[in-house]
C-alpha cells in the first residue's frame, strides 16, 4: 500500500495518505530533538514526493518553529498547498503571563488559530485537533468555537488529542444534538508499548465511526529496533530524556525484533504494521529528523503480518486496561446462563475475554 493508496478519515469527506507526517521534529530547539530547516524540507519533499498528502504539527513545536517552516515551504511552491491536507492544534499558552493566551476557550482558540495561520501562510487548516484537555472551560464553549470557525472558513475538520473518553463522548454528543461540526478523528498515543487507548477511548471511535491517529508510534524509538539489552544508545537525542525500556517492554521488543528478521524488515516496519492492521480506520504519525528515518519508517506499508505474527504481538504486549475494561471482560466469561442457550448459540461458546482477544 504506497503512499498515495487514501483512506477516508473517519466519518468525512476527507481522504488522507495511511501515514501521516509529524512535523514536530522540523527546526532546531535547545533539547536537540529537532533538525534544520534544510533537512525539514528534504524531509517534507520526501514524504509529498512519494503520494503522502496528510502533514501534522502544532503551534508549540519547536517554539513555533515548524509551523513556520511549513508555511515557508508552501508559499514557495504555488499550488501545492491546495493538495495537502495540514493540520494544526491549540492548547499551548504561547504568552506566558496572559491567562488567556492559551486553552480552549472562545477567546484563546481564536486568537491562537489566527497566529497558526500567519505562520502557515495559509488561510484555513483543514484539521484542527483540541491538543489537551482545557478543565476551566465548558466543552459546549469549545464546540460551539470550533463549529463558528468552520463555518467562518477557517477550519474544515474537527479533531481531539488527549482527551478522556467521557469528554469526548460528551462532546460529540453536543454536537450531533445541536448540529455543529462533529469530531472526526482522535490523535492519541498508541503503540505496541502503549495499548490503554484500548479500554475506554479506542472502543468509543470504532462505535462513533472515528480515526485513531496514533502519536509516538514507535514509543520514543523503543520500536524502532536501536534498542538492545545491554546495550546503550548513544546516536539519540531523545534518549537521554526519556531513558530506555524497562524489562517489560524489552520483552515486547525482542517479540518484534523476531519477526523483523522473519520477514526481512525493520522493527520499525513490524510496530508500524501492527497498528496498520488494528480494527477502524488507524493512521499512525511518522516523525523523522533525517530523510533516512522516513524512509524506514514507509517501508512499513510493504509489511503485511499473518494471523500468527499479529497474534504473538497481541499476546506479549497484552496492556493491563483495569477497571470497567477489564471487568467486562470477566462478566462475559461468567454468563453461563445455567446452561440455555443465548442468541441462538450456547452459552459456553463465550471464552474468557482477555485484553489479548480485544481488536480495534
Amino acid at each position: 500500500m504506497p503512499l498515495d493508496h487514501y483512506v477516508t478519515l473517519g466519518r468525512s469527506g476527507l481522504r488522507v495518505s495511511p501515514f501521516a507526517l509529524g512535523a514536530m521534529t522540523f527546526g532546531e530547539d535547545p533539547g536537540g530533538a529537532g533538525c534544520s530547516v534544510e533537512e525539514s524540507e528534504k524531509i517534507l519533499a520526501t514524504y509529498l514526493d512519494l503520494g503522502g498528502n496528510f502533514i501534522d504539527t502544532a503551534n508549540f513545536y519547536t517554539n513555533t518553529h515548524s509551523e513556520k517552516i511549513l508555511g515557508d515551504f508552501f508559499a514557495a511552491r504555488p499550488g501545492r498547498r491546495e493538495h495537502v491536507v495540514l493540520a494544526s492544534k491549540f492548547f499551548a499558552n504561547l504568552f506566558p503571563g496572559d491567562p488567556n493566551g492559551g486553552g480552549a476557550g472562545r477567546t484563546s482558540i481564536r486568537a491562537q488559530l489566527d497566529e497558526t495561520l500567519r505562520r502557515l501562510r495559509t488561510d484555513y487548516l483543514d484539521l484542527y485537533w483540541l491538543h489537551n484537555w482545557d478543565r476551566n472551560t465548558p466543552i459546549e464553549e469549545t464546540m460551539r468555537t470550533l463549529d463558528d470557525l468552520v463555518h467562518a472558513g477557517k477550519i474544515r475538520y474537527v479533531g481531539f488529542s488527549n482527551t478522556p473518553a467521557w469528554l469526548t463522548a460528551r462532546a460529540q454528543t453536543l454536537a450531533q444534538l445541536n448540529g455543529w461540526t462533529p469530531l472526526i478523528a482522535l490523535q492519541v498515543e498508541y503503540s505496541l508499548l502503549a495499548r490503554t487507548v484500548e479500554g475506554e477511548v479506542a472502543p468509543f471511535a470504532l462505535d462513533q465511526g472515528m480515526a485513531l491517529v496514533p502519536w509516538s508510534p514507535l514509543k520514543n524509538g523503543f520500536l524502532s529496533g536501536k534498542y538492545r539489552r545491554g546495550t546503550e544508545i548513544t546516536d539519540s537525542a531523545r534518549a537521554a530524556f526519556v531513558g530506555g525500556p524497562s524489562d517489560e517492554e524489552f520483552k515486547v521488543i525482542e517479540a518484534v525484533a523476531a519477526i523483523a528478521e522473519e520477514r526481512g524488515t525493520t522493527s520499525a516496519a513490524v510496530s508500524l504494521a501492527w497498528l496498520r492492521h488494528r480494527r477502524g480506520t488507524v493512521v499512525p504519525i511518522v516523525g523523522a529528523r533525517r530523510v533516512a528515518h522516513l524512509e524506514n519508517n514507509l517501508a512499513a506499508l510493504e509489511v503485511h503480518l499473518t494471523r500468527e505474527q499479529l497474534r504473538v504481538l497481541d499476546e506479549v504486549s497484552a496492556p493491563a486496561l483495569g477497571y470497567p475494561a477489564a471487568v467486562n471482560g470477566e462478566v462475559r466469561a461468567m454468563l453461563q446462563f445455567a446452561g440455555t442457550t443465548v442468541d441462538g448459540e450456547e452459552s459456553s461458546v463465550y471464552p474468557p475475554l482477555l485484553a489479548s482477544d480485544v481488536r480495534y
